[in-house]
């Protein structure tokens, strides 16, 4: 027989698959790989995520939903597949071929909504950080994960009954899908904007605006420092003492001694925490944003050429198509292992099988007497310092910066 086609079982007689057998063996091979680096993958940063506190924050809510739902296609669709290149066509029975497509499709609705959640609240942190702890309160975290998961499964539950559509075998492509029903209606179209399409363009608005407040906010911090700068320094008023984070004492030689902090510890250490923090989340943000390129690389191939070669007069680019949307399950925490050095750390503590203590966030001790010291002592410095209201001014004065601001500078220093 040709290697270039091969005879389908299932398939009428006479009509043979267009695929080739070293075609289906790369195509198989692919699979199995990209099945094991996913289930090893999604399942250590589930673990990671839940273990370390460090790690586990709000984002990491909906980044431990993305990761579920990568792992199960991994665990139920990838296997099937597989077992599809290597026979070179479906043999596992009707049951299997509605069942597979269904937890297929859900699952990638399911990671495409986690993104689109993660996005959300990347730009709720950054545009409108005053309404954060409003909008993210425990309840609506679940209640979003929940709607990210019965908004995917939900949606094919009638292809899945035959209502709309149906998942039956494709001869063409040697494959499950979803097919025309009896009445020659299909949910393909229909899933494809509301599924795709309109989570892609809310990710796209919301990182337009998160870059766009970013980027007003860094030309703002140069103009201030443009402005501080034509100051002539002696004209440039001085700034608190205690504001200063660290003087220089001398000896009785006249020698320099070891620096010594003037600034009010617990205020200077609240400080720098939350820049961390801050600089901490830009980071999550823009591995987020680094996820959803991902996402749209490895899904855009199949699609396009679905819509392309509908009568698979191109058999590799299917196979090269499918491989690519196989890839998208795990794909993910290699960017967390390159994007993140937290995660890092946290997958070595739970490889190395680490105490996790060593990641937990330590906070500094405060007295309610120094509290009252510290505000006292800001409010001060806002009356005295007359750079107070700019952010070079806030910084100086040992002033906390607005979030977006705070973004940019960190965006500025990071970059």
């Amino acid at each position: 027989m040709n290697d270039s086609i091969l005879e389908s079982p299932d398939s009428p007689e006479g009509e043979f698959t267009r695929f080739s057998r070293t075609l289906l063996t790369l195509g198989a091979v692919f699979t199995i790989i990209i099945l094991v680096v996913g289930v090893f993958g999604n399942l250590l940063t589930i673990i990671s995520l839940i273990r370390c506190p460090k790690v586990r924050n709000i984002a990491a809510s909906f980044i431990i939903s993305l990761c579920l739902a990568d792992f199960i296609f991994c665990i139920f669709v990838l296997p099937f597949n597989a077992i599809r290149f290597i026979h070179g066509s479906w043999r596992l029975g009707d049951l299997l071929c509605k069942l597979v497509p269904f937890v297929q499709y859900g699952s990638i609705g399911v990671s495409l909504l986690s993104i689109a959640m993660i996005t959300v609240n990347r730009y709720v942190m950054i545009v409108h950080h005053s309404a954060y702890a409003q909008v993210y309160r425990r309840h609506w975290i679940v209640a979003m994960i929940l709607f990210c998961w019965l908004f995917s499964y939900g949606m094919q539950v009638p292809t899945l009954l035959g209502v709309w559509g149906a998942f039956g075998y494709d001869s063409k492509l040697g494959t499950c899908s979803i097919l025309k029903d009896e009445y020659g209606r299909s949910s393909k179209t229909p899933l494809f904007v509301i599924a795709f399409v309109i989570p892609c363009l809310l990710i796209v608005l919301c990182y337009t605006r998160i870059f766009w407040v970013v980027h007003k906010s860094e030309m703002r911090m140069k103009q201030h420092a443009s402005v501080a700068n034509a100051v002539p320094n002696n004209l440039r008023p001085a700034a608190p003492s205690r504001a200063v984070s660290a003087d220089v004492q001398t000896v009785d030689n006249g020698s320099p001694a070891r620096a010594v902090s003037t600034a009010p510890q617990p205020v200077r250490i609240k400080n720098q925490r939350d820049i961390k923090a801050r600089r901490n989340e830009w980071k999550i943000t823009k591995m987020v944003l680094a996820i959803f390129i991902s996402f749209i690389a490895c899904y855009l191939p199949i699609t396009v050429i679905k819509i392309a070669d509908k009568d698979v007069a191109h058999p590799a680019a299917h196979v090269f198509g499918y491989v690519m949307l196989y890839l998208s399950a795990c794909i993910n925490p290699i960017i967390y292992v390159i994007m993140n050095k937290q995660y890092r750390q946290a997958y070595k503590t739970v490889l190395l099988c680490r105490s996790t203590s060593m990641l937990t966030p330590k906070t500094p001790r405060t007295s309610g007497g120094n509290s009252e010291m510290e505000g006292r002592r800001i409010q001060l410095q806002s009356q005295s310092y007359p750079g107070f209201g700019s952010v070079h001014g806030r910084i100086a004065a040992g002033i906390p910066l607005t979030a977006a601001a705070s973004t940019a500078l960190q965006w500025n220093y990071s970059k």
